[in-house]
């Protein structure tokens, strides 16, 4: 099996995991969001220190500055996305976050001297309607809730030229530890004064919201580190079916025709650029042998 197609199943997983673990995050609604990262924060901590232990890995890594920047960026957005799956509609929220591969291609013009034609933003501006579509017509999505989300997208594309950087120095297990050593000093001192017990069931969706998102953790560190970032970056966009289907069957949510059409222009709009971005790449691979 070839590393694209291996890349391509693991994101196809991990974005089904991960979109599973949004519904036990909104099945916690009374769960303060701070007090969510904490319980997987625990989970996560003894799944990779054990891991990295087990394997004899060096649990602190090689690159520790980047580490500590992709861990303080993984905080805080998740913190942003939790806040947005418990107050608006499931699809609404993945889509408001989408935004983070335009913004990981820009953060590359500063950081990776990447080439961005006048083209790739005419793509941006696409997407970027389809947000503003979906803030105009859903009365559920405040400005608040569209700023929030493209703040997400930022810091969370942050997050993910980390990951890029690292790829050929770290482990997987190494980038995933940095987010519960940094994260919980913080939740930690918040759950301190802030604690709201979880009642009944409650504990079962904490741990599985603590399960769900370090294996799907896992296997998106995986693709972006085996196969190509465009290959991956298009099969994350199947997370809109699963959110739209699992909002439905569990929550009943549903959208107008224009929220809909919405969606449909950010993933259009993210897609085309990828596709675009592969093929100048391989042309300027061809132009090169010639």
């Amino acid at each position: 099996m070839s590393d694209s197609l291996r890349g391509a199943l693991f994101m196809l997983l991990a974005t089904f995991v991960f979109a599973l673990m949004t519904v036990f995050v909104k099945l916690v609604p009374t769960i303060p969001v701070l007090e969510i990262i904490f319980f997987r924060a625990i989970f996560s901590i003894v799944v990779c220190l054990y891991s990295l232990l087990k394997a004899r890995i060096p649990v602190f890594g090689n690159n520790k500055k980047v580490l500590i920047i992709r861990g303080i960026a993984g905080v805080t957005a998740l913190s942003m996305n939790y806040y947005l799956i418990q107050v608006v509609p499931l699809a609404a929220a993945s889509t408001l976050t989408y935004l983070s591969p335009i913004f990981t291609t820009i953060l590359g013009i500063f950081f990776v001297k990447e080439k961005v034609s006048p083209m790739q933003f005419v793509f941006f501006a696409l997407s970027f309607s389809g947000i503003l579509v979906i803030q105009g017509f859903d009365s559920r999505i405040s400005l608040f809730h569209l700023l929030v989300g493209l703040t997400t997208s930022m810091v969370m594309a942050m997050a993910y030229t980390c990951v890029r950087k690292l790829s050929s120095t770290e482990h997987p297990l190494v980038i995933m530890f940095y987010f519960p050593l940094l994260c919980l000093p913080v939740t930690g001192l918040w759950v301190i004064f802030k604690w709201v017990m979880p009642q009944g069931i409650e504990w079962f969706y904490l741990a599985m919201v603590g399960l769900t998102s370090q294996v799907a953790q896992y296997y998106l560190t995986r693709a972006y580190q085996i196969a190509e970032i465009a290959t991956v970056s298009i099969v994350n966009y199947t997370s809109i079916i699963y959110t739209i289907a699992l909002g439905f069957i569990i929550f009943g949510e549903s959208f107008n025709s224009m929220t809909y059409l919405g969606m449909a222009l950010v993933c259009a709009g993210v897609i085309i650029n990828v596709l675009y971005k592969t093929k100048e790449k391989r042309l300027e691979k061809l132009e090169a042998v010639l």
